[in-house]
C-alpha cells in the first residue's frame, strides 16, 4: 500500500488509466445519451487521455511528480475531444495546479488536488448540469475533505463517493432515467479514480473485470432509445478549437459564445485555451475566437449527421489495415492489399496513426487487424472515430501476427464487407500461434520460474515452455501447436534467427508430420527470432 506517489507512480497511473478507459470505452459509448446521443463519449475520453499519456511519456524519467502531472494536464488540453473530454482536461489541470508545490502525491496533496480540480471544472462550464461528470467530481471533492490524511484513505473515499454519485445521476437528469443508464462522462471519471485507487493499494485489476459493478436498477443494454435526445432538439453543430489568447480576453468570449449556443466549456490558462460549444452557426463561433485571439485545430461536427451515421454507412470496396511487427511482415500485408501500421515491443501505435491508415484506404468499409492484444483497444478507438467521419470500420481482434497473416490471405476487397469479415474471422480463428524469445528478467511463468537468458516458448499467448536453446524450444512449441491437428505450418523468421535455426525446426516438422504443408517467411520482427503458426 502506497502512502505517497512519486513521478514513476504518477506515470503508472496515467498509463493504467488509459488502459482501463480502453477496456471501458465501448461501455461508456453505449451510455452516451446526454447532451447528444452520438455514442462517442468513451472514445473521446480515450483519445483525450491518450494525448495526455503521450505528453507524459515525453517527460524525462528523472522528472518529479509535478512534471508528470503538468504534462498530463497539458497533453489532455491539447488533445481534448468532446464535452466530457474537455472537462476531464480541466480536472487534470486542477490536479497539476494543486501539485505545483509538491514533490509527491500524498494524502493532503490529493485532497487539495481533488478540491481545486472540482472548482475549476465547475467554473469552466457555462451552465453546469447536475447528473453529469460534474456531480461525480463534486461528490469526490466533498468525500476527500472528510477523509483521513493517509493517501489510501483518500483514494478509497474517492472511489466510494464516485460510485454512489454515478448511481444517482439518473435521479438528477431525466434523460438518463428514461434511457436506464448512468452518465457516460461520470463513468469515465470513475475509471480514472479507480485507476488511482488500484495504484495506491497496489492492486492489479483483471482486464476482464475492469467494468464497474452497476446497480441492477441501471441496466445497460448498449442501445440508445430513440427518445433520449435533449428535449427541444438542440444546436446542429459541435465546434471545438484551441485558442491562443490573453487571459483577459476569455471572459468576453465566454459571454458571447454563451449567447450563441449551449454546452459551452472553455478550459485552460496561461495564454492557451480549449473551446467547446454546440451552436447553429459554427462560422460565427470561430469568428468570435478570431476576435479574442488565434484559433487553431478547429473541428466542426454536424451532430445530427453523426447520430444518423451510427445507424448505417454506405457500402463500397473493403479496405484493410494491418499492424505489422517487422518490415518483412509489413511487405506481406501490403501484398494482401493492406495499409500497414508498424508495431512491435515498445512501439505501440497511437489512435491517430491507425485512424490515418483507415482513411488512407479510401474505402467506406474497412477491416482493421491489430495483430497484438495491446493494440486492440487503440484499434477499437480509432474505428469509432473513423465511423464519425462516415467510414464503416470493423476490428477483427487478432492477437498475433500469424493470425493476421491468415486473415489477410483470404481478404477480398470486392467481396461484401460482412462476408469478408466472416471469412477473415474464420481464417484467423483457425490459426494457432506460437513464438520463441529470450527472457530478459526473472519471472514466474506457466512453465515455472525463468531467469535472464532462458529461452521461452509462447503457445497461444502463454509462456508455456522454458528451455536451453532456441531450436529445442521452437520444436516443442511446434509440437504443442500441432497436437490439435493442422494442415499448414508457417515459420516466420525474425531478427536474430539464423538459417540453421529455421532449417532445424523445418526439418523437425517434416520428420514428425509428413502430412502438413510448410511455409517459411522472413518477418524481420524484433525480440521474437521465430514465430510459428498452425492452420
Amino acid at each position: 500500500m502506497l502512502n505517497a506517489i512519486d513521478a514513476r507512480g504518477a506515470r503508472r497511473w496515467a498509463l493504467s488509466a488509459l488502459a482501463a478507459l480502453g477496456d471501458a470505452r465501448e461501455e461508456i459509448d453505449a451510455l452516451n445519451v446526454y447532451p447528444v446521443p452520438d455514442g462517442d463519449t468513451g472514445t473521446n475520453l480515450y483519445l483525450t487521455v491518450e494525448a495526455a499519456c503521450a505528453a507524459v511519456l515525453a517527460v524525462p524519467s528523472h522528472g518529479d511528480v509535478r512534471a508528470i502531472t503538468e504534462a498530463f494536464a497539458h497533453g489532455a488540453l491539447l488533445g481534448a475531444r468532446g464535452n466530457s473530454g474537455i472537462i476531464v482536461a480541466q480536472l487534470l489541470r486542477g490536479w497539476a495546479d494543486a501539485l505545483a508545490e509538491h514533490l509527491v502525491l500524498d494524502g493532503p496533496a490529493a485532497k487539495l488536488a481533488v478540491s481545486l480540480a472540482d472548482r475549476q471544472a465547475w467554473a469552466a462550464v457555462a451552465e453546469p448540469v447536475e447528473g453529469t461528470i460534474l456531480s461525480v467530481s463534486r461528490a469526490c471533492a466533498e468525500a476527500a475533505a472528510g477523509a483521513g490524511d493517509l493517501l489510501p484513505e483518500v483514494s478509497r473515499a474517492l472511489v466510494d463517493a464516485a460510485r454512489v454519485a454515478l448511481a444517482r445521476t439518473p435521479d438528477q437528469l431525466d434523460v438518463l432515467r428514461r434511457a436506464g443508464v448512468v452518465d457516460a462522462g461520470g463513468r469515465g471519471y470513475l475509471v480514472l479514480i479507480e485507476a488511482l485507487d488500484d495504484l495506491v493499494h497496489e492492486r492489479v485489476r483483471s482486464r476482464s473485470r475492469s467494468r464497474m459493478d452497476r446497480p441492477a436498477a441501471l441496466p445497460v443494454t448498449g442501445l440508445v432509445p430513440a427518445d433520449c435526445a435533449v428535449p427541444g432538439g438542440g444546436p446542429e453543430f459541435e465546434v471545438m478549437y484551441l485558442l491562443d489568447a490573453d487571459d483577459g480576453a476569455v471572459a468576453g468570449l465566454r459571454a458571447r459564445l454563451a449567447a450563441l449556443g449551449d454546452s459551452l466549456v472553455v478550459v485552460g490558462g496561461g495564454g492557451l485555451w480549449h473551446v467547446h460549444v454546440h451552436c447553429d452557426d459554427p462560422g460565427r463561433a470561430v469568428e468570435l475566437g478570431i476576435d479574442a485571439g488565434r484559433p487553431r485545430q478547429i473541428r466542426i461536427t454536424h451532430l445530427s449527421s453523426q447520430v444518423e451515421r451510427r445507424a448505417a454507412t454506405p457500402r463500397a470496396a473493403v479496405g484493410l489495415v494491418a499492424c505489422a511487427a517487422g518490415p518483412g511482415l509489413a511487405a506481406l500485408f501490403e501484398q494482401a492489399g493492406a495499409v500497414v501500421v508498424r508495431v512491435g515491443p515498445g512501439l505501440r501505435p497511437s489512435t491517430g496513426e491507425i485512424l490515418d491508415a483507415v482513411q488512407r484506404t479510401g474505402a467506406a468499409s474497412v477491416v482493421v487487424l491489430p495483430n497484438d492484444p495491446d493494440t486492440l483497444a487503440v484499434a477499437q478507438a480509432a474505428a469509432v472515430a473513423a465511423r464519425g467521419n462516415g467510414q464503416r470500420v470493423s476490428v477483427l481482434p487478432t492477437r498475433a501476427q500469424v493470425q493476421g497473416l491468415a486473415a489477410a490471405a483470404v481478404h477480398d476487397p470486392e467481396r461484401d464487407v460482412d462476408d469478408d469479415m466472416v471469412r477473415m474471422s474464420a481464417a484467423a480463428g483457425g490459426a494457432r500461434d506460437g513464438a520463441v524469445t529470450v527472457a530478459v528478467r526473472e519471472a514466474i511463468t506457466t512453465a515455472g520460474v525463468c531467469h535472464p537468458g532462458d529461452v521461452l516458448g509462447v503457445v497461444q499467448g502463454d509462456f508455456a515452455v522454458i528451455g536451453p536453446d532456441l531450436a529445442t524450444v521452437a520444436e516443442q512449441v511446434a509440437d504443442r501447436l500441432l497436437s490439435g491437428g493442422g494442415e499448414l505450418v508457417t515459420l516466420v523468421r525474425g531478427l536474430g534467427a539464423d538459417d540453421a535455426l529455421v532449417a532445424r525446426v523445418a526439418e523437425h516438422v517434416r520428420r514428425t508430420r509428413r502430412d502438413v504443408e510448410l511455409c517459411i517467411l522472413d518477418g524481420g520482427q524484433d525480440r521474437y527470432p521465430l514465430l510459428v503458426g498452425v492452420e
